[in-house]
């Protein structure tokens, strides 16, 4: 049973988490009331859902790093399923609480795992479109316009934007991201670059009254919504929590991935899936929107210094502290100050290290990492990645098969040195060309059952009998299996005999249950290669004996 460790929460990195912790609440805090815009729930429900799924992640997740709140994948699902249910908004909270539920069970049955099985060029691709979007989403605040609804609504009104920049915004936002580039190390040391811009920034606006700020955030507690269930369409509530339940958790061991390579550590996925899931079920109790990891709110709370779990209770209590009231604290700031300390965190977040090694790397690689950059950027990350991990795939199969075929071959006498000893060799050469061996090696799967059909029909003449030799394959599939019944199949059509030899108990256990071994007597089972051969030369001299020839397949 999978078990939950808490977080280390020491302080031996108390300043770092603070700067952190501060900088991640600062920059969460507007995209947090984006977000609940968005869904349609309204401001308040972004930030209670940064400060539950951030709080209750931070405390018994698997990633200490991480910042985890509402994401723009996870907003644009729930603002679905509220739209869905918005006669009753409770039952839309209840999906919320049900996809975090589900999490947790993934959690349990160690789901997460295989999340790390995602090839880098993939990883890669998405950091680098991450750092893409925010850089693009950016540029409109950067220049004193709200921020854009999509990259692609970005990139539409930005020629018209750039032709009329508010001056005061872009002066704010340039020193912000001027500072976040160029602040000496002694300075940061004491303050994070991003902190120190955003307050030099904050005073710069009271004197270039024009940029646009911040402004007044609602306020208030939340009130408590009873799970809430519609019997009558409990199969759509649960595919809906399903959606959520994968697409959170793809979202946050993304991110986990993305904040392993920053702090050069590893997360513990199941872990990381039960968090999130304790975070959710809070959000759907409390009416705050679902959440996962979020790239990059993690990216800045490391970049200024976070590295426990303590980073990650100090950005929930910081926006917590903000909806109970302290909202005019940041109502001074200006956007166009944020827009900057994202755009470098933007810049930081591009995976530079591969792309500058772009042009030496495989071209398949190639080929992924620019696909998932460009799907994430136009499409969506879910998509991105998607689409990645089956490309990955279907090259690593071909890559396995051509591998494995390799280690399919047909024997006959005058190679039989290279397989048998001295005796097994002369027994073969005894069967004057009239016995045939299909060696296989290693472990066969799909991508290589049908090479094993084709190398056997590449035609070496007529033979009496069909060796096939399994002692060296410790595992055969499904797709493997039937290849091997079809060669069977045919061999025994064409009048010929078949042994097979070398069946271990776990290769004979997956042919017998695909019903292989019922076309292949028990006498025709043998243990040895010895044997095999023996077998073939009685076959052998009895057809001659009687005047049987053998066909040719």
């Amino acid at each position: 049973m999978h078990r939950i460790y808490p977080n280390a929460l020491t302080l031996g990195n108390f300043r770092g988490d603070l700067y952190g912790g501060l900088t991640a609440g600062i920059v969460a805090l507007p995209l947090a009331i984006a977000f609940g815009v968005a869904s349609g729930m309204g401001p308040v429900a972004g930030l209670y859902g940064a400060i539950c799924v951030g709080l209750m992640a931070a405390l018994f997740g698997g990633t200490p790093s991480q910042i985890s709140g509402p994401t723009g994948p996870m907003t644009i699902v729930a603002a679905s399923v509220f739209t869905q249910y918005s006669d009753t908004p409770a039952v839309g909270f209840t999906i919320v609480a049900l996809a975090g539920a589900l999490q947790v069970l993934f959690g349990y049955l160690r789901l997460g795992r295989y999340v790390n099985l995602l090839p880098y060029p993939v990883i890669s691709g998405f950091m680098t479109g991450i750092g893409g979007i925010l850089i693009i989403m950016q540029l409109d605040p950067l220049l004193g316009y709200p921020a854009p609804a999509s990259v692609l609504n970005a990139l539409s009104v930005l020629p018209v934007d750039v032709r009329r920049p508010n001056l005061d915004a872009l002066l704010i936002g340039s020193t912000a991201f001027a500072i976040c580039m160029l602040l000496p190390r002694r300075i940061s040391a004491l303050v994070p670059a991003p902190l120190f811009a955003l307050i030099a920034c904050t005073l710069l606006a009271l004197v270039l009254a024009d940029a646009p700020r911040l402004g007044q955030v609602p306020s208030g507690l939340p009130q408590l919504h009873w799970p809430e269930l519609d019997l009558s369409r409990l199969s759509q509530m649960l595919v809906s929590a399903l959606v959520l339940a994968a697409l959170g958790s793809v979202d946050s061991l993304l991110t986990s991935l993305v904040a392993d390579n920053a702090t050069r550590t590893f997360h513990d996925s199941d872990k990381e899936l039960v968090g999130q899931g304790f975070g959710n079920v809070l959000a759907g109790l409390l009416g705050g929107l679902p959440g996962a990891g979020a790239t990059v709110r993690t990216l800045a709370n490391i970049k200024a210094g976070g590295r426990t779990p303590i980073s990650g209770v100090i950005h929930a209590l910081l926006l917590l502290a903000v909806v109970l009231g302290f909202g005019q604290a940041v109502a001074y700031i200006p956007l166009a100050a944020l827009a900057g300390i994202l755009f470098k965190v933007g810049i930081d977040v591009v995976d530079w290290r591969y792309v500058r090694r772009m042009h030496r790397a495989p071209a398949l690689d190639r080929v992924l990492m620019v696909t998932v950059f460009l799907l994430t950027v136009l499409v969506d990350v879910i998509t991105a990645v998607g689409v990645g991990v089956v490309l990955a795939s279907l090259a690593f199969v071909k890559e396995m098969a051509d591998l494995q075929a390799r280690s399919i071959r047909t024997i006959g006498e005058e190679e039989a040195a290279t397989l048998f000893n001295a005796e097994e060799a002369e027994l073969l050469r005894q069967c004057a060309g009239r016995a045939l061996v299909l060696h296989l090696s290693g472990l066969i799967s799909f991508g290589a059952a049908n090479d094993m059909t084709r190398r056997l029909m590449a035609g070496r003449g007529a033979y009496d009998v069909l060796l096939i030799d399994l002692l060296d394959v410790p595992h055969m599939d499904g797709s493997a299996a039937l290849a091997l019944e079809q060669i069977i199949e045919r061999a025994q059509d064409a009048d010929q005999q078949v042994i097979v030899v070398g069946l271990n108990f776990t290769l004979a256990r997956s042919l017998g249950a695909m019903g292989v071994l019922d076309r292949v007597k028990e006498t025709e089972r043998v243990a040895t290669r010895l044997e095999a051969v023996r077998a073939a030369v009685t076959v052998v001299a009895r057809r001659q004996a009687t005047g049987r020839a053998g066909t040719r397949r």
